[in-house]
């Protein structure tokens, strides 16, 4: 009988997926063996990538959507050459580079840490923009395509409302999406929960919607080449799949199509993990093994990827010897370099709104670094990304050729894109929105952080200060969410994230220097809606002195001897301690006034530095429009914090800062009482 090397290898991926459940007693098996066929087709026999280098800059990217199908991804990836056997083997262990959920790692094969449902295919959707944008620069040597698979729960998570709307849209014709359509969910089947068309969904965004069997390899192969070959539209594959696939009970019934096998053992679900190995054409003395004819599979099948590799590669070549520059620019690009930048010839208007300084440097950006994309949630001409707009255009269906994402009202799905474009490599990403609407972005922004993605984020109208639009548009307990990232470390140690809260324009200009600086984590720059006035410099020099932003915070303006009480703050806020200080002057004492634009910064320096700010035994007093805890871990145990710990009303902000105390007056009014309290 001859053997059908194909589905001998799909389900060699369904016995090492549920071999890696089984051993760990922990994970998700059912959907990996439904998705085994497809993923063995894809990466068999269309997606290019070369076995030898990873992270090679045109290969074809995949992206998990759901993580939670990870034994299925990991198992193809052994058959690939990127995990070993042992390593399959330890799956879900601790240090182990199996994890329940992928991370990021693409010298192994993988492009994103996937897991929260709906994330996954949204950043192929910016892959894809990203793919676009180069090609739009360098030409279509450098057209690859990017492939997603997505599950029932991701195209349930509202997520994909985004997604579907925006790659429609754009008609990304390089994108191609499979969907796992196995009817079954953790708890329920999905008739239980929904019951809509969702081809009609996707027909209606523009996407070529193509429907096959999804086990049925010869059905996917010739949907893959159908998509491959569509010009005009993304398309989207729907497979109805079988969850569990193969899988038997102990008297060797089928055990298929069952809510158990979607997130446990097949042994502990009911099934038998024996017979469906059998059943399966497995060894029960080594589940874990993979056949030799699947071996050999495989080694011409990453042979051939090599070749076509190398080819590419001779005609980059080619390439880069008729087109130097171009090829220098390239090399930029993927650097995450920028050009050299003369921040401190940004011409900025004397008390400007920090949001109006940002697009100032914004401007400038545009003009400089021809790999930066910005994007806003429909809000460009108020959260002043239009400074970069107005020195380029929107990506439109077909030309792609400006820089600029109108990404709608989706603040998620914009968020989710930046770190698919920040993914695929070659731009720098941005988005803007009003700093409320972070709690909708956050999800992403985890992500961004656990992936260290150098995603810049500008988030305006930072506080209570938006006035009329009351408590709904007012951020009071979000700087407080955003300062816990720069306390939570990446799995290198690092901050997992920059937050920067600028006290004017020019630490805006040097804001932006220090988030393009950083290209290892996201940062996120905090912007006002309202004026204001410029910090005072005692050398006429602000620039200079507001370069010591960079150390997280700094003296802004010092006493002879020493202090009698510290005034710390970040954003608009410092402006506030100046006038503050000037009354407390006139009682004779001794005042420092320091602007704290990034905690975290602050805390990574050395501690003789730290201790010279905010040296030990002085008093500290805090203001912030932010929570009160805000600022807690920088004026101490025994400062004094001055917040807003309520949600704010709707008025102008001039009568806010009157009725919630951000007043010269009322700082005079606390720190005099703290004082007083201290000699107690």
């Amino acid at each position: 009988m001859k053997i059908d090397v194909n589905q001998r290898a799909a389900d060699n991926i369904r016995i090492l997926a549920m071999s890696m459940v089984e051993k760990s007693k922990s994970g998700h098996p059912g959907g990996a063996m439904g998705g085994a066929d497809f993923i063995h087709v894809l990466f068999s026999e269309f997606l290019s990538f070369d076995p030898r280098n990873p992270d090679w800059i045109n290969r074809d990217r995949f992206f998990l959507d759901p993580g939670h199908m990870s034994p299925m991804l990991y198992s193809e990836l052994a058959l690939t050459g990127h995990f070993t056997i042992e390593e399959l083997k330890s799956f879900r262990q601790w240090n182990s580079p199996t994890p329940g959920h992928p991370e990021l790692n693409v010298m192994r094969g993988i492009e994103n840490t996937s897991g929260p449902l709906g994330q996954g295919h949204t950043m192929a959707v910016g892959a894809a923009i990203a793919e676009r944008f180069l090609v739009a620069r360098f030409g279509e040597l450098f057209a690859h395509k990017t492939y997603a698979f997505i599950s029932d729960g991701g195209v349930e998570e509202e997520i994909s409302q985004g997604a579907g709307r925006l790659a429609g849209f754009l008609g990304l014709n390089n994108l191609i999406m499979f969907y796992d359509s196995n009817d079954i969910q953790l708890s329920t089947e999905t008739k239980a929960v929904t019951d809509e068309d969702t081809a009609m969904k996707y027909t209606s965004w523009g996407w070529n919607v193509i429907k096959i069997n999804g086990n049925d390899q010869h059905q996917i192969r010739e949907a893959l080449a159908s998509a491959v070959e569509e010009k005009e539209r993304p398309t989207i594959i729907i497979g109805k799949t079988i969850m569990g696939k193969g899988l038997l009970d102990k008297d060797g019934k089928s055990f298929e199509r069952k809510c158990s096998t979607h997130g446990m053992p097949v042994s502990e679900a009911g099934g038998s993990f024996e017979k469906s190995l059998i059943n399966l054409g497995g060894d029960i003395a080594d589940p874990f093994r993979i056949f030799e004819e699947v071996k050999e599979l495989y080694k011409n099948i990453l042979a051939s990827k090599s070749k076509a590799a190398d080819e590419w590669r001779k005609r980059k070549n080619e390439w880069a010897d008729k087109n130097s520059d171009l090829e220098k620019k390239l090399q930029l690009f993927y650097s995450g370099d920028i050009p050299e930048i003369d921040y401190k010839a940004i011409q900025q208007k004397e008390g400007s709104a920090t949001r109006a300084a940002s697009s100032a440097v914004l401007g400038v950006y545009a003009k400089k670094i021809e790999n930066m994309v910005v994007a806003s949630a429909d809000l460009s001409n108020s959260d002043k990304t239009d400074g970069f707009l107005k020195n380029t255009h929107a990506f439109t269906k077909g030309d792609f050729t400006g820089s600029f994402l109108q990404a709608g009202v989706s603040e998620l799905t914009m968020a989710a894109v930046m770190n698919g474009m920040a993914l695929h490599g070659g731009v720098i990403p941005a988005c803007g929105t009003f700093f409320v609407f972070s709690d909708y972005m956050k999800p992403a922004v985890r992500l961004a952080c656990l992936m260290s993605l150098p995603v810049k984020y500008i988030w305006t109208h930072d506080a209570f200060r938006v006035g009329e639009d009351g408590p709904t548009h007012q951020p009071v307990e979000q700087e407080a969410q955003l300062r816990l990232m720069e306390h939570l470390k990446n799995h290198r140690g690092e901050n997992s994230m920059v937050v920067l809260r600028p006290a004017d324009a020019v630490e805006t200009t040097l804001a932006w220097k220090l988030a393009m600086e950083n290209k290892k984590t996201p940062t996120a720059l905090i912007l006002s809606r309202q004026n204001i006035k410029d910090l005072p410099s005692d050398n006429n020099d602000r620039y200079t002195d507001a370069l010591k932003s960079g150390k997280g915070a700094y003296i802004v303006q010092d006493c002879p001897g020493k202090p009698d009480i510290i005034l710390i703050a970040s954003g608009s806020e410092v402006s506030t301690l100046v006038e503050g200080a000037a009354l407390l002057k006139k009682d004779k004492l001794n005042v420092r006034i320091i602007s704290a634009p990034s905690e975290g910064l602050f805390r990574n320096q050395p501690e003789d530095y730290r201790k010279s700010i905010i040296p030990e035994n002085i008093p500290v007093f805090g203001l912030t429009a932010g929570l009160s805890v805000t600022l807690q871990g920088l004026v101490g145990p025994k400062g004094k914090v001055w917040g807003m710990n309520s949600f704010g009303y709707s008025a102008s902000y001039k009568v806010l800062d009157e009725k919630f105390g951000f007043t010269a007056e009322n700082v005079y009014g606390q720190v005099t009482g703290y004082l007083a309290e201290c000699k107690k």
